[in-house]
């Protein structure tokens, strides 16, 4: 049994997308906790473009918070407007912003409650990135539950000083018989970020989530208020998750599907992964409305900059309690 997954440093280009348009929710509802936002940020080359859809009565500076994320060195080029009325009159009457399939994920596999592969690539980048705070990514393959493949390239770290890095990370660990490091297989790298690669708000959502073997319903969460289920819904799907787990241990799924403009999910199942059998617990306790998950979650307060950082679970948040 082969498992792999990847993490992103903050600073890789999408994911300083995502910090800048989840830096603009945040500035928005410091000011107006009813804001409702949906941004997008693409970057590279010495540009940065921002475009969506504000409705509030915060006055913020976007291409400045854009710079205080990006550097103050990018041209930054605006094009933002209010929310369609026509998705408003759905939100008005405390329906959700947008149909889709919620996914909710927890394991009991380490403190975190996600799955191994995640946590492993995750914390290693973390090691990395303490040192080397630049653009980077790392990748962990585990066989068996043991680690037997590792990826790291960091923008301006040596290859010997990854290796060093990987190999002290080791200790206590379940490492496999046969091990293949890669540190900067392409070679050492001095360009990076904006400067090598172009970012784009929502290419990582698999790295948010849970990786690539646990599926994802939504779409990205980065810049989206709570009105947005595919936001909001995901987060109350991982809360409901990490409750069963707490409570009969192993995996769950959790899906919860919802209809535009209308507040109550038309489905919601709780089930061990790749599986259709359906687990003994009952969601009547929770409300499942947009407004009541909003209100729940405490999701009208700025914290959301953080979540893009190193993604929405398994890092202290309200629905990984």
């Amino acid at each position: 049994m082969l498992k792999t997954a990847e993490s992103v440093s903050p600073c890789h280009p999408d994911k300083i997308c995502d910090r800048i348009s989840d830096a603009i929710l945040d500035a928005c509802l410091e000011q107006d906790p009813y804001s409702r936002v949906a941004m997008e940020s693409m970057g590279g080359h010495g540009l940065i473009t921002l475009t969506g859809e504000l409705t509030t009565s915060a006055n913020i500076d976007a291409a400045q918070i854009a710079k205080r994320v990006a550097g103050a060195q990018y041209q930054v080029n605006t094009n933002i407007v209010q929310q369609s009325s026509e998705i408003a009159q759905g939100v008005d009457v405390g329906g959700a912003g947008d149909q889709g399939i919620m996914v909710g994920y927890a394991c009991d596999a380490n403190e975190e409650f996600v799955p191994q592969e995640l946590y492993l690539a995750r914390n290693l980048n973390k090691l990395i990135y303490a040192k080397f705070p630049n653009d980077g990514k790392t990748q962990v393959t585990l066989r068996d539950g043991k680690i037997c493949s590792v990826v790291a390239s960091f923008h301006k770290a040596k290859s010997a000083e990854l290796r060093d890095i990987i190999f002290d990370w080791f200790k206590g660990k379940d490492v496999a018989s046969e091990l293949s490091i890669y540190a900067n297989p392409a070679g050492d790298w001095d360009i990076g970020g904006f400067d090598a690669d172009t970012g784009l708000t929502g290419r990582k959502i698999i790295c948010d989530a849970y990786g690539p073997q646990i599926p994802v319903g939504g779409g990205a969460y980065s810049g989206k208020d709570g009105t947005k289920v595919d936001r909001s819904a995901a987060y109350m799907a991982r809360k409901i998750a990490v409750d069963v787990v707490k409570k009969v241990g192993g995996e769950v799924l959790v899906k919860l599907a919802y209809a535009i403009g209308k507040k109550d999910p038309v489905m919601v199942s709780v089930t061990r992964p790749n599986s259709n059998e359906a687990l003994d617990f009952s969601v009547s306790g929770y409300d499942l409305s947009p407004q009541g998950i909003i209100n729940f979650l405490e999701l009208r307060r700025p914290q959301f900059e953080k979540t893009a950082e190193w993604g929405s679970y398994g890092n202290g948040f309200k629905w990984d309690k």
